[in-house]
């Protein structure tokens, strides 16, 4: 089994297999990527959020099972209040 980044939960990639593989259909050169209307920052957001939710909003756990320091998650709750 593949190891998974612990906040995306996608496989993790070596540089000879991205250097490989085709180019995405919906990437253009000169504008990024198309069709894209949510920011990396939004998905992580909604990622700890749905981590939070199903460990009972322990903020601990959250960390762990996202494989980043305790304190990350509880500092971006002060940044983005769960509603």
């Amino acid at each position: 089994m593949r190891p998974r980044a612990a906040l995306t939960g996608f496989p993790v990639s070596t540089a000879t297999e991205i250097s490989t593989q085709p180019a995405p259909a919906n990437l253009d050169a000169a504008s990024g990527l198309k069709n894209r209307s949510t920011s990396l920052k939004t998905l992580e957001w909604e990622r700890i959020h749905e981590t939070l939710a199903e460990t009972g909003f322990n903020i601990s756990e959250t960390a762990r099972r996202l494989g980043m320091h305790r304190r990350t998650p509880a500092r971006k709750l002060v940044k983005q209040q769960v509603k």
